[in-house]
């Protein structure tokens, strides 16, 4: 099982990378946290986690163990996938998900696309004691800005193969370009999966 991938980046997207080590592409899917960490790097430590099924094998990578410890957790609730966790972890960052379940926030968790009530409450229900033995990280970054179209672009991309409908994205983007013209990529996904 491989724990973690050192090495260069050669390809960051908000949703997934390509880090090269000893001359082999790994390609992980990511979530926005992970981006945002690793935004303006060009070499970095990656945790990684193997996912593998009769039909395909996947890697889901995180900038930090907090991050893969919270991802593993959320997979082991009954009704969230991967996919789910990922979007999750787009969402919301590792230190407000554990809150939101200790403080038993259902509608900050129920907020995020895809999760019901009943899931909300079932994920607060099984994970309340197992977060409070999760420590806590600081995953605060900063954000560059780029050219409008270029992070419009990028932000509608990362969206679309998170799953979501490309006429919805591309109105909700819109939308918030006008709101936040400055906007990054991470600032704009944020936003849209709470719109969307």
């Amino acid at each position: 099982m491989i724990d973690y991938i050192k090495g260069k980046i050669v390809e960051l997207l908000p949703t997934d990378l390509v880090i090269e080590c000893g001359g082999i592409g790994y390609h992980a899917f990511i979530s926005l946290q992970t981006y945002a960490l690793l935004e303006n790097k060009s070499e970095a430590t990656v945790y990684m986690h193997h996912i593998l099924r009769e039909d395909e094998e996947m890697f889901y990578g995180f900038a930090d163990k907090d991050e893969r410890q919270f991802f593993r957790l959320l997979i082991g609730v009954s009704g969230v996938g991967a996919g789910t966790a990922r979007v999750m972890l787009s969402s919301l960052n590792a230190d407000e998900i554990r809150e939101a379940i200790l403080t038993e926030d259902v509608k900050r968790i129920q907020s995020i696309k895809g999760i019901g009530n009943k899931t909300a409450q079932r994920i607060i229900l099984e994970l309340k004691d197992k977060v409070a033995k999760v420590g806590s990280n600081d995953s605060s970054a900063l954000f560059s800005g780029a050219q409008v179209s270029a992070v419009a672009e990028e932000a509608t991309t990362a969206l679309i193969m998170l799953g979501f409908a490309k006429p919805a994205v591309s109105k909700v983007v819109g939308a918030l370009l006008k709101e936040m013209p400055n906007a990054s990529v991470e600032q704009l996904i944020k936003e849209a999966l709470g719109r969307l």
